[in-house]
């Protein structure tokens, strides 16, 4: 069983799918774009919560500390994160025969930022319907989804690794985690395990089986995103955007007057953007926050220091992709 055309796939069942649509009341058919928005919402108010629990006054006269130069160095940082991820994007389409131009993609993935507070940044998968009306099936769109969350994860982890290999109690851990890592691409090559798991739900007219089938063909796409040439690319670009970042919360702790070596502050923010994505929190919402504070005490930040640079990153990272996202979702149909 190979990996099915793309244009093929998402052609295959267009009348079923329409009709379901027009079937379905209108206000039924916006309930899950209603639903990912008051996750945004209550993401948003969550961390107005916390920064007020935490002292906004001091997130306020450190943003003044900081100076206009230092923030706009930060947002230019985070943008380029964004736009290396977009060509990751735009490359992942394109190898599952579904490019779309640049001019119509741009706006979509954008878009799809408004929903990166969802849980596992699952209302990013809005780029499929509004892709859609353009010719990219929804296999295709989600496929490139999970590699690029795929590929994230890979590059967090590898960045990670780095800073915490000079640990030696944390060696057998973070040699587990790359097994696993290479066990689970092992699997998603196996086009024969795929195919028999396909086989077997096909056989079964169930709703759940229905499921299962259509999740093969995700995983069969998302497979050919990761053959070796291809993971390369995904991770190259992965490892260089979230450095980028990386080395924004660098200039930010040395701007706030907590400087802390290159290496030690890009391992931190680095492990709360992993501990965050892991716990499948809206936008690692909680999690991120309480370790990246909880590392910059442990390398003898004031609490203030460190609250007030967590939050002041959160800002000029997630919140500033929430707000250019939620101006191009604004522009959408």
């Amino acid at each position: 069983m190979t990996a099915p055309n793309a244009r093929d796939t998402g052609s295959s069942r267009p009348k079923e799918g329409c009709g379901a649509d027009a079937a379905r009341p209108t206000g039924t058919r916006g309930l899950p774009v209603r639903a990912a928005l008051a996750s945004v919402a209550l993401a948003a108010l969550g961390y107005l919560a916390l920064s007020l629990w935490a002292g906004w006054r001091d997130v306020v006269a450190g943003i003044d500390a900081v100076g206009p130069l230092v923030l706009a160095g930060l947002l230019a940082l985070s943008l380029a994160n964004y736009l290396l991820r977009f060509v990751r994007w735009g490359r992942y389409l394109s190898l599952l025969d579904a490019p779309v131009p640049w001019r119509i993609n741009l706006p979509v993935y954008f878009a799809g930022f408004a929903l990166t507070t969802t849980p596992g940044k699952l209302g990013e998968t809005l780029r499929s319907a509004l892709l859609k009306p353009h010719g990219v099936p929804p296999p295709a769109s989600l496929a490139a989804f999970f590699a690029e969350r795929a590929s994230d994860l890979l590059a967090v982890i590898t960045i990670t690794s780095f800073g915490l290999w000079s640990y030696a109690p944390a060696r057998p851990a973070v040699a587990a985690g790359l097994a696993l890592v290479l066990v689970a691409l092992i699997g998603v090559q196996s086009t024969r395990l795929i195919a028999a798991i396909d086989r077997r739900a096909s056989a079964h007219p169930h709703a759940l089986a229905k499921l299962v089938v259509r999740l093969c063909e995700i995983v069969l796409h998302f497979r050919r995103c990761f053959r070796l040439p291809a993971m390369s690319m995904g991770l190259a670009f992965g490892i260089t955007a979230w450095l980028a970042e990386g080395i924004g919360f660098w200039w930010l702790l040395a701007a706030l007057g907590q400087p802390l070596p290159l290496a030690d502050a890009v391992f931190i923010y680095a492990f709360a953007m992993l501990v965050g994505g892991l716990s499948f929190l809206p936008g690692g919402l909680g999690g991120s926050e309480a370790v990246m504070i909880g590392l910059l005490t442990l390398h003898g930040l004031p609490d203030a220091s460190a609250v007030t640079a967590t939050l002041i990153c959160r800002l000029a990272t997630l919140w500033f992709a929430v707000a250019i996202g939620a101006v191009f979702l604004s522009r959408q149909r």
